[in-house]
């Protein structure tokens, strides 16, 4: 028996319900990482299906195609080459399981089923799959790998019965989502387990965008005496091979140098990068369009997409009303040359004529109001939407969260889009974001490197500019203060009694309870975009359009 075992980790985006795609993805993994002497590689989470597939697992023929390529995976295995851990949907009996399969010696050796199905935030996995049983290790070459599924290290039950039943090592493929700041979590949760079980950890990761979550690889390794021993890159796909000694004490991971950790805003902006690259390729659009305001949001969504995509599938237009102020047209124009994105100008001042004309007589003896600043939102994705359907390219819509939380986001106009890289990114942090992006080229991006937008877009106060002399802090309140309270109500579910007691004035706290509860029914009808909070609106936050309930002071 063999004192030493290189497990090789295939950190790579897998692409969900492109079954032939991912199994040549897997073996292209596995041919490499037998050339590194790989005796054994390792996949994510459902790796053959892709992860997370929802319903897709409830197509009887999805799933009969995911085990047909495990068996043909199992074949390959025959050739002497490095067994494969691979995850797929498993029917067994009336039973479906989230599994793991062991693929050794040109069989399937082993099975495995997830435990623990979470079904909190972006996950539903009990309304789909059935829960396994805990077991033991998965015996391969003369080792017992205590082999786990994602959920199950987060809870301490599924690795103590591995220890307990013989396991040399925990190993866990997972389809963890990137949030911000979960990697120390999860590092922290690791600790306790290898703690409380003395037995060294495998974290497995994908890294992929996959419609509103995005999965930022990380894959790590802890030795039984806590210390890190492997780190493997963020937001980047990665086959590290680890090389593993049993010795007087167990199991040990040779260590090798550590993947730099980065700045959060390096992380939040590679994420939005990766969503948005996944989704526009993985759907096949040429590129996007967007309308570039001169404003902070469409500036700092331009920058991701040409980041992401190339500035040559970007097309950015600005559509100027009778409101729109020279400065705005200046630094609109100054970002996409800086971006070198194409950019056109369609100016929208005939089609509020024509609107204003058509409504004439039935809103004969009213004052313009917000109907009419809407209406010029509407042509604007009017226009947008009709470059859209005919060229191709997919409609990036610009707006963050903090307007999404209050309502301050037309419904047919500025919501119009296919996805939003903003979606979960407050106004505080869409700031934070433009400086960080002046001063930093991203890891992967494929613009030349350089500023991604004037200093004034920056600096300026933000306005939509729907009439004269419009700033949004005419009826909202600082953007510090109402991101401070939306985090409390939202990522907090806290009361306003709570919020209040922390010193902020009350009338502002009503103010944007209202608020936020009453833009309920808009929010439902936004487009999907990035998961970069605890809570982000979508699937992480399901609340009722018709609503008795309120969080008001009484």
């Amino acid at each position: 028996m063999s004192g030493t075992l290189n497990i090789a980790i295939a950190q790579i985006n897998l692409h969900l319900g492109a079954i032939d795609k991912n199994l040549a993805k897997i073996r292209e993994v596995r041919a490499e990482a037998a050339k590194l002497g790989a005796d054994l590689v390792v996949t994510p989470e459902l790796s053959i299906a892709g992860y997370p597939p929802e319903d897709l697992v409830l197509k009887p023929a999805f799933v009969a195609a995911c085990e047909a390529a495990a068996e043909e995976l199992a074949r390959d295995t025959a050739d002497g080459g490095p067994g494969l851990i691979v995850g797929l949907p498993w029917r067994d009996g009336e039973k479906l399981y989230n599994a793991a399969f062991l693929l050794e010696g040109g069989k399937i050796a082993a099975r495995r089923a997830k435990v623990e199905l979470p079904n909190y935030g972006v996950f539903d996995e009990k309304r789909v799959f059935d829960a396994g049983a805990p077991s033991g290790p998965v015996p391969f070459r003369g080792f017992r790998i205590g082999l786990m599924i994602c959920e199950d290290w987060w809870l301490p039950h599924v690795s103590e019965t591995l220890a307990e039943t013989g396991a040399e090592m925990l190993l866990s493929i997972n389809g963890s989502p990137y949030e911000d700041g979960k990697q120390n979590r999860r590092v922290m949760l690791a600790v306790e387990r290898v703690v409380e079980i003395g037995l060294p950890f495998i974290f497995a990761a994908q890294v992929c965008g996959q419609d509103e979550v995005v999965f930022d690889g990380a894959s790590f390794i802890l030795n039984a005496d806590r210390a890190l021993a492997v780190q493997m890159p963020y937001f980047e796909e990665a086959i590290t091979l680890t090389r593993w000694a049993r010795g007087n004490h167990g199991l040990v991971c040779e260590a090798q140098p550590l993947a730099p950790e980065p700045e959060r805003l390096a992380l939040i902006y590679q994420a939005m990068m990766w969503g948005l690259r996944d989704y526009v390729n993985k759907n096949g659009f040429p590129g996007v369009v967007l309308g570039l305001s001169g404003g902070i949001d469409s500036a700092i969504s331009a920058a991701v997409a040409a980041d992401a995509l190339g500035p040559e599938r970007v097309r950015a237009v600005m559509l100027p009303s009778p409101y729109t102020s020279d400065h705005s047209l200046e630094d609109a124009a100054a970002c996409a040359e800086m971006l070198g994105v194409p950019y056109e100008t369609i100016p929208i001042a005939g089609a509020m004529a024509a609107f204003g004309k058509a409504l004439a007589p039935a809103f004969a003896e009213t004052q313009p109001d917000i109907t009419e600043e809407n209406i010029q939102s509407r042509a604007r994705g009017l226009i947008l939407m009709a470059i859209s359907n005919k060229f191709g390219p997919m409609l990036l819509t610009t707006g963050n969260k903090s307007e999404m939380s209050v309502g301050y986001a037309t419904l047919y106009g500025d919501m119009c889009g296919g996805y939003s890289v903003l979606k979960d990114i407050y106004k505080t942090t869409v700031f934070e974001l433009s400086r960080w992006r002046n001063e930093n080229h991203p890891q992967g991006a494929l613009t030349k490197p350089g500023p991604a937008m004037p200093e004034r877009i920056i600096t300026k106060p933000p306005s939509a500019e729907l009439r004269e002399n419009q700033t949004d802090q005419d009826s909202l309140p600082p953007y510090d203060m109402l991101d401070a309270i939306l985090a409390r109500l939202i990522e907090g579910e806290r009361s306003a009694d709570e919020i209040v007691a922390e010193g902020f004035a009350r009338e502002t706290v009503l103010k944007v309870i209202k608020l936020l509860d009453r833009a309920e029914y808009k929010r439902r009808q936004a487009p999907p975009g990035v998961k970069i909070t605890a809570k982000a609106f979508g699937r992480d936050r399901r609340y009722p359009l018709t609503n008795g309930f309120t969080n008001l002071i009484k």
